[in-house]
Formats: C-alpha cells, structure tokens, sequence
C-alpha cells in the first residue's frame, strides 16, 4: 500500500516537511557543508553564554578548516558564474518576471563581484589569528579547550557577552563574504528543482540519471513525524532511496515492506 502520512501537493513551503539532501559533486558536498556550519556558528553566536560562544568557535574552525583545503574561493565564483549563465537563458521564456530575473542576475554579479575582490588573501587574517589557531590545535583533542589548557581562551569566554559578540561579528562578516554566495547558490539550486511526486515500491526507489544532463543534489521530502526516513546512496549515473522506520536511539532502522509515497526534487 502506498504510506498515507501526509498530503504532499505543496511540500516545499510546508513546516511539517523534512527536506533529505544528497550531493551529486564534491563542489556541492563542500556548499552544503559549509551552510551548515555557517549557519550553525551564527547561531550560537547570539547565545549570551560561555558555552554558546565555545559552540560558535567550534563551528567557526571547522568552516575554516574547510576553507583552508584547496581554492574554494574560486569553485564559489565559478558557482555563480554557471548560475548567472543558467539563469540568462529564462530572459527569453514567455510568462518570466524580467524584472526579478534582472534582480537576480544582479545579485549573483555583485556576490561575484565582491569575492573576486576579496582576492587570495581573504583568509589571512584567520591564519594570521594566532588566538584563533591555538584554539584550534588544541580543539583536535577531547576536552583540549578546558580552562588549564588554555587560560587566555578561558579569559576571553568570561568577558562581558558584547565583548565577545563583538569579536565573533567581526570573524563572522569576513565569513560571509564566502559564505553569503554559497548560501544564494544554494538557495537558487534548490528553487530551481521542480518536486515531482514518487512512490518508492516495497520502501525502495531506484532512478537512474540521463547522462546528457548534470545534476548536482537530490532532495527527498518525507513528513516530519511520519515516523519513517530515507537513506540516500548515489553513485555517476544513478541513485537509490531506502525508506526505513524509526525505532529510537537503541535500535538500528529497519527497511519499511510497505509502498512510500514522497516528492523527488532534482537539481
């Protein structure tokens, strides 16, 4: 039978969506890595306490660390690039919005612009931060940031909530010079793929990619509380979805028997 957990006509904007995400390219891999983390260290970043200011440290050291490994300044603004391009063939569609097309174009130009600007250089600062390394090669350690380990990190953390605020705004901005653009490409591969509905028969779906076009995510959108998930495995040329059920933190999923009914979104 097919699961009827959930109406799914209109799954993108529904709250009571989960949105499961598979990168097809290691370019896509590294975004979505890098928006989570992002997003992850602005969070926290808000929280007044010392232990949301160790967790928005954490999470800022390890978008540097992917920062660091090899020249994603340039994969961004080749991004953009095939963006602005993909989105220059819609000026000729009858029925497009010129104007929020124009809009976009706009922004991606501006993103591209800034970035490109920014130069090589963008990440000195960060390798030049001898606090902020410290803090790093000792975070590779369980409990290495304890206080006796490293008493100036210690200090840091007990000053007043909009001292450190303050320090985190600065590190943060000079993020979003990267991370901002990773977010709009993000955003517009997501928009851009159009939900189809599925029915994965027996809880398992197959679908093979054509080979004239490039995809860079899959996305499955399932109920939030339907008390079952997809696991997702993608190779070149084709993908497969198992649907298993929820037993809780002490028993390992299992693979659902029954039809799962679920909206398929390729970009």
């Amino acid at each position: 039978m097919v699961d009827p957990a959930h109406d799914l006509t209109d799954t993108a904007r529904d709250p009571a969506i989960i949105a499961f995400e598979q990168p097809l390219t290691e370019r896509m891999r590294t975004f979505l890595r890098i928006e989570f983390l992002f997003e992850q260290a602005s969070h926290h970043s808000k929280e007044t306490t010392q232990f949301g200011t160790r967790a928005a440290i954490a999470s800022l050291l390890e978008v540097l660390t992917i920062l660091n490994r090899g020249d994603i300044r340039s994969e961004v603004i080749k991004e953009l690039e095939r963006q602005s391009e993909l989105l220059k063939r819609y000026r000729k569609t009858p029925g497009v919005d010129s104007t929020r097309l124009d809009e976009l174009i706009g922004q991606l130009s501006s993103l591209k612009t800034e970035l490109a600007e920014a130069g090589p250089q963008l990440m000195n600062p960060f390798k030049e931060c001898e606090f902020l390394n410290t803090v790093r090669h000792r975070s590779a350690i369980p409990g290495g940031t304890c206080a006796f380990d490293l008493p100036d990190y210690a200090y840091w953390l007990h000053q007043p909530y909009g001292e450190r605020k303050r320090q985190l705004g600065e590190w943060l901005d000079k993020l979003r010079r990267v991370c901002d653009p990773v977010a709009q490409v993000l955003w517009l591969t997501r928009e851009t793929a159009q939900p189809v509905e599925r029915v994965a028969a027996g809880g398992l779906y197959q679908h093979s990619l054509p080979r004239t076009e490039q995809f860079n995510l899959v996305r499955v959108l399932m109920p939030a509380h339907g008390g079952i998930f997809p696991e997702i495995s993608a190779g070149q040329h084709r993908f497969n979805v198992r649907f298993v059920k929820w037993q809780g933190v002490d028993k390992r999923a299992v693979q659902v028997d029954h039809d799962v009914r679920f909206v398929l979104a390729l970009a």
